[in-house]
């Protein structure tokens, strides 16, 4: 009789485990996702590619729109948005610098380009075709990277789906309202076109304050001149928030701030294993007692752009050190030092892994960052325009890096901050404290995103995780009508005192007078 109690209670058990498994195993399995990548950069595309890996990998179907077409595989089908999107590789230097590296020349034409990107995106005729048909059982979850205003809520709506956000870069600052309901007081949080980690002084702030409110009006004013213009459809649309945002940002390389739950960073999801690097770069570095230098630009800027004098600076300044420099560089290059090597391509993620790599030399571009700091690798950043300013200064304030202006460098600068960083160990024993920070979390990068995905759809796109503030209005937000009620009580008491004591004043004076 107890055997079969035992064995009653064990079937049971096991009943009720399966149950509840298969209960959470739907939602959570095989999910149908539509993703589309709004930006043709090779760095907003590693983050969201990587983001799309984690989910396939775990089972899930995605459907992306992206300017990178890198080929179907299982559980991923690909649409070409090439045609739509103009790439943005190999910019020239000088010409980047002078469009994009003032804050505010840059925030007056990010209404202008995001207007582009959002016409592009629903220019294509297959997304077109997809709203048209009302496939509102095709997917289960929309994710999408933001623009400066929003162009997502129209096709969210348009199909009935939860959207996720996926920010490749720190906080889009004047664009936090939108997404998450609050905005970040700019006494202590850096603007993301700020040229500071965090503002301390008071010109730091106060500039930070007024790039913060110039950018939001700005931004504010581009879209209802062209709501009453030349509006789009896209432009009318209900606004469906986010359900979750995928930021590529980590405590690290972001300066702790106050972010609202449904935030969730996954900074260096990006990273991947280790692979051997080729044999004729091995040597190279391997071959070098005093170690190596590796120096690129990334993928968007183009190195062989730099004016004659400033790469005649980082030539001469790299032929009087005793380490090898891996130079990450566009076509031939005359006077080339021999202790540098050029290539259009590096496994850059592989190489600053090596132990022999003892500086990168970087315009601070977000998945540069968290390859140096993952490998405990120093920083000599020279930062061009975005977010790369303030994605340095949060370097130097972890005493990792040195910043330096690009248009200002010269040999003798370059030399003396090359040989700080490489021979000073405070910043190599800071890189490794770093690089122990970042990889110290409670699950991988790759862990959260499926997690929360999960989560979303499981939940209907959990609207328990939306702040209330997005429900309010800019002055109600901002208290402006609980303070215009309290200065008109104050002003009203104050004037019936006023009238009060102006009463009693001539009271007395006309019993004087009747005296």
């Amino acid at each position: 009789m107890t055997t079969v109690k035992m064995s009653t209670m064990v079937w049971l058990s096991l009943f009720l485990w399966l149950s509840i498994d298969l209960r959470m195993m739907p939602a959570g399995e095989a999910s149908r996702i539509l993703a589309i990548e709004t930006i043709a950069g090779k760095s907003h595309w590693n983050f969201m590619s990587s983001l799309l890996r984690s989910l396939t990998d775990a089972g899930h179907t995605v459907t992306v729109f992206t300017p990178f077409p890198d080929g179907d595989r299982v559980n991923y089908t690909e649409v070409d948005t090439s045609r739509e999107f103009p790439m943005k590789l190999d910019m020239d230097v000088m010409q980047t610098i002078q469009d994009y590296r003032d804050p505010f020349k840059l925030t007056n034409i990010m209404s202008v380009l995001t207007r582009f990107y959002c016409d592009a995106l629903y220019g294509n005729r297959k997304l077109t075709d997809l709203i048209a048909s009302g496939a509102r059982d095709r997917y289960d979850l929309l994710l999408m990277e933001p623009l400066g205003f929003d162009c997502v809520s129209y096709l969210a709506d348009s199909l009935g789906l939860p959207v996720i956000y996926a920010i490749p870069s720190p906080m889009i600052t004047f664009a936090e309202r939108l997404f998450t309901g609050h905005v970040s007081n700019p006494a202590c949080v850096s603007n993301m076109f700020a040229s500071h980690a965090v503002p301390d002084t008071f010109v730091q702030r106060f500039t930070n304050t007024a790039l913060l409110t110039y950018s939001m009006a700005k931004t504010k004013y581009d879209q209802l001149v062209t709501l009453f213009t030349d509006p789009r459809p896209y432009e009318l649309a209900p606004t469906v928030n986010p359900s979750i945002i995928f930021q590529n940002g980590h405590y690290v390389t972001e300066s702790p701030r106050p972010i609202t739950p449904n935030v969730i960073y996954v900074g260096g999801i990006h990273l991947k294993p280790t692979k051997k690097i080729p044999k004729d770069i091995l040597d190279f570095i391997e071959d070098s007692p005093q170690g190596v230098i590796f120096f690129t630009f990334g993928s968007t800027i183009k190195v062989s752009s730099l004016p004659g004098h400033i790469e005649k600076s980082f030539k001469e300044a790299f032929a009087d050190i005793p380490q090898r420099v891996l130079w990450k560089y566009e076509g031939e290059m005359k006077d080339k030092p021999k202790n540098v090597m050029t290539r259009k391509w590096f496994p850059q993620r592989d190489i600053l892994l090596h132990p022999k790599v003892k500086l990168f030399i970087s315009h601070g571009g977000m998945s540069g960052v968290y390859e140096a700091v993952d490998g405990g690798v120093p920083v000599l950043g020279f930062p061009v325009f975005y977010d790369q300013p303030r994605n340095i200064e949060n370097l130097v304030l972890n005493g990792m890096a040195i910043s330096m202006d690009l248009l200002s460098t010269t040999k003798e600068k370059l030399s003396n901050a090359i040989s700080e960083l490489i021979n000073d160990e405070k910043y190599v024993k800071n890189a490794k404290i770093a690089s122990n920070r970042f990889k110290d979390r409670p699950m991988t990068p790759q862990q959260s995103v499926v997690y929360w995905t999960e989560y979303v759809i499981r939940h209907k796109g959990a609207p328990h995780l939306k702040s209330h503030a997005l429900n309010l209005t800019w002055y109600q937000y901002l208290l402006l009508d609980i303070i215009a009620v309290v200065l008109i009580f104050v002003s009203l008491v104050t004037f019936v005192v006023f009238k009060v004591f102006k009463c009693i004043k001539t009271f007395k004076k006309d019993k004087v007078k009747t005296q």
